[in-house]
């Protein structure tokens, strides 16, 4: 009688262990189907007139033009016109001006101030989708962080794996200042091995097979990889496929060629891994184009345009943004609806099936329903751009230039520079005038008074002066700079 109470308690034990188990692979596979996964590559300094799907006469880009012909083509998505501060806010979801970093700062080349992940304004993306059960990755250029003195940076932001140019970082040592200025050939890229020169490698290769790796190693889980790109940002350089190129315009467009090549690279190894039908790709820009003379002057729809980063332009902030997922974002959608980088952080939590903590303080709202052709709009009312020049060290830390920086707050329509002074000191139709040409703030026609009373609404909201980088000071070191 006892063996066989044992026994019955052996298979009942067994039995139940079995069940669970099978219930967690069923919840498992579950959750693999219904979370897609993300993948965000973000071009450096890149404007629209040198994608040929936007226009661009001067160059092919035929396979980012294909993820727009199969997917959403955005008209109306603003990045922020600098490196820094479109990092900042696509990672947090909150405008410049509310994280501090509203003018650009270049950590490691400073070896002062820093992304802090113990701040909980500070809080990214991928920490968050890492609590819903996403694997997350980033490759290319981070630059808001030293590793020197935080070598897990990474990790604590919330990345699983990376390899990241690591920005130039400065030093008393000549040789390792130049060596780590260095993001194509000869790379110096840090990974969870730390940090190292890849001799006789080229960055970009590097970048785009470190997330192939990761992407055949975690397909059977949701996964969320962030591609900030280091091309084609200065200094340019030739491509393996390009060797020859010389001149600035010539390596600028074997640059932009070979960003073409690694889309295509990624989603090629999408296909073949059978993840096509839900991975939401995600195409952009952080700026628009570098002005000359060490930029370029590219066309598009019949128009010369100049690098126009870091300026108020459409051309400096107006990004390139395309969204594609077979079967589940609609296909050859050319959209007028308006996003920003703030809308990044809420549109992929809602896309893993979760919410944003009630305690946590975003700009930015979910455009998720749109990009699944759940609504025909997202609710984005108007979109900012800000974060001009560069940050200043004081003895208190790392402070904005001004006060309360300009920026530039648009419509559908309209579009309005601020200035320093919190004043509108430019309103432009950009239907009527959409290369800015004529200044509209004098204007008595109700519908440019109507859209300036929008916007003043708008600016009346938002504070006096903007908020300074949130980090603990340190210890000084031997490389920083005063």
């Amino acid at each position: 009688m006892q063996n066989a109470l044992i026994t019955n308690m052996i298979i009942r034990t067994f039995l139940s262990a079995y069940f669970l188990c099978v219930g967690s692979l069923f919840a498992f596979a579950e959750t693999t189907k219904t979370k897609p996964n993300i993948l965000y590559i973000m071009a450096d300094d890149l404007g629209k007139e040198w994608i040929s799907c936007y226009g661009a006469e001067d160059i092919e880009t035929p396979s980012i033009d294909a993820l727009a012909a199969g997917g959403m083509k955005f008209n109306n998505a603003y990045s922020m016109p600098a490196c820094t501060p479109s990092r900042t806010t696509l990672l947090t979801g909150k405008y410049p001006w509310r994280t501090g970093w509203a003018n650009h700062w270049d950590v490691p080349r400073w070896g002062v101030g820093y992304f802090d992940w113990k701040k909980k304004e500070n809080t990214t993306f991928a920490r968050l989708m890492k609590d819903l059960g996403y694997a997350t990755a980033a490759a290319g250029k981070w630059q808001i962080n030293d590793f020197r003195i935080e070598p897990e940076a990474m990790k604590k932001h919330g990345f699983d794996d990376w390899a990241m140019w690591t920005g130039a970082e400065s030093s008393p040592d000549e040789e390792h200042a130049k060596k780590s200025t260095r993001r194509y050939w000869d790379p110096y890229i840090h990974t969870k091995e730390g940090s190292k020169t890849y001799k006789g490698k080229y960055g970009p290769d590097l970048y785009t097979e470190h997330l192939i790796q990761f992407m055949r190693k975690n397909k059977e889980q949701p996964m969320c990889m962030y591609f900030p790109m280091a091309q084609p940002h200065t200094p340019v350089a030739h491509t393996p496929d390009e060797p020859d190129a010389k001149s600035v315009l010539d390596r600028h467009k074997a640059m932009v060629r070979y960003i073409d090549k690694m889309v295509g690279q990624l989603v090629k190894e999408i296909d073949d891994l059978g993840i096509r039908d839900r991975t939401i790709v995600i195409f952009t820009t952080d700026n628009g184009s570098a002005p000359p003379p060490r930029g370029v002057i590219g066309r598009r729809n019949g128009r010369e345009v100049v690098g126009s980063k870091g300026t108020e332009k459409e051309a400096g902030v107006c990004a390139p943004f395309i969204v594609n997922c077979p079967g589940l974002v609609p296909a050859g959608v050319e959209s007028k609806a308006l996003t920003d980088f703030s809308d990044m952080m809420p549109t992929f939590v809602e896309l893993g099936g979760g919410q944003l903590p009630r305690d946590l303080v975003v700009d930015g709202s979910s455009i998720a329903p749109y990009l699944l052709g759940k609504t025909k709009d997202t609710e984005r009312k108007w979109i900012m751009a800000l974060g001009y020049g560069s940050a200043k060290l004081t003895k208190d830390g790392i402070r904005p230039t001004k006060k309360f920086s300009t920026r530039v707050i648009r419509d559908k329509r309209f579009k309005v520079w601020v200035s320093n002074e919190k004043k509108i000191i430019r309103l432009h139709d950009l239907k009527s005038d959409p290369w800015e040409e004529s200044n509209l703030i004098g204007s008595e026609l109700v519908l440019h008074q109507k859209a300036l009373q929008k916007f003043q609404d708008v600016v009346d909201m938002l504070p006096n002066k903007d908020a300074h980088p949130s980090y603990e000071p340190r210890a000084a070191n031997a490389w920083d700079r005063k």
